[in-house]
């Protein structure tokens, strides 16, 4: 098991929409989440910390799912 890092931009006004579908994917594998306040272009950011076995299938999804934003990540540790 993983523990993913992701970090998520978007534009504000398609946040909720977007990250509903989203916590449907990693519900119940979140270990951390931040909402950071939109920029002054209308981006908001988020992120969040997720034990995954799977992280290129998880990020995948993601990538479906976040089609007008960016997505990096970062993997935090290994257990």
């Amino acid at each position: 098991m993983k523990i993913v890092e992701l970090d998520i931009k978007l534009p504000y006004e398609k946040r909720g929409k977007i990250l509903s579908k989203i916590l449907s994917e990693v519900r119940g594998k979140i270990k951390d989440i931040h909402f950071l306040p939109p920029t002054s272009k209308g981006i908001s950011e988020i992120r969040m910390e997720v034990a995954e076995e799977n992280v290129q299938k998880l990020l995948e999804d993601i990538k479906k799912i976040v089609r007008d934003g960016k997505i990096s990540f970062k993997v935090l540790s290994e257990a």
